[in-house]
């Protein structure tokens, strides 16, 4: 733990002003295109901070306060940054059970360190009260989430991404919506005719009969 820590506090310094991951992690999450690995990483991203903010309070050092609220900071963007692919997972139709399993887990044990910390009330919380706050609301919020009903979580999901689509067609123009209407007709012809193809693999050559 303590190692890990450490490198957290490394890391840090490292994250540009509005990015939340490092160049390592960023890196990771790259190279895990499956769903529930991502969500899987993300959420030891998550406890990584948790476990800084934690370390940082135990200790009264000078200059801990910055630390804590860019921990914080991160901390909350990756947990939207969870739900963000969770959704897009769910819109696609894909099982998450495993990663929103891991998801739930770890937001059940990391949110009532965040509590603990703000009922607390260090003497330096002042400088780092809202990242806080905003963390804990933003841990709650997704722990509902994360254990909803999946069909239940679907079918909203798929009403709000309808939602954005109508609003932002309604403010296009007609033969920019024309056109956009035919992509998407397009698309989702392409998809149709190419999904049996990827389900009959052949060793077949080009040609071959």
């Amino acid at each position: 733990m303590r190692f890990i820590i450490l490198l957290a506090l490394a890391a840090l310094p490292l994250v540009a002003e509005k990015d939340f991951l490092t160049a390592d992690e960023t890196a990771q999450i790259r190279e895990a295109q499956e769903p529930n690995d991502r969500l899987k990483l993300y959420t030891q991203f998550a406890r990584e901070r948790v476990d800084l903010v934690k370390s940082l309070l135990s200790k009264n050092k000078s200059g801990r306060s910055v630390l804590i609220h860019d921990a914080l900071e991160q901390y909350s963007e990756i947990i939207d940054a969870i739900d963000a692919v969770a959704d897009d997972a769910l819109l696609r139709k894909l099982d998450i059970k495993l990663g929103l399993s891991a998801v739930a887990k770890a937001e059940k044990e990391m949110l009532p360190i965040l509590k603990q910390a703000q009922e607390s009330q260090p003497k330096d919380i002042d400088r780092y009260e809202f990242a806080l706050k905003q963390a804990i609301e933003t841990t709650s919020d997704s722990l509902s989430l994360s254990e909803e009903d999946i069909n239940a979580r679907t079918k909203t999901v798929e009403a709000k991404d309808a939602k954005e689509k109508k609003e932002v067609e309604g403010m296009m123009q007609p033969k920019d919506l024309g056109e956009k209407k035919a992509q998407d007709k397009k698309v989702d012809d392409t998809k149709s005719t190419d999904a049996p193809k990827r389900k009959v693999p052949t060793l077949k050559r080009k040609g071959e009969q």
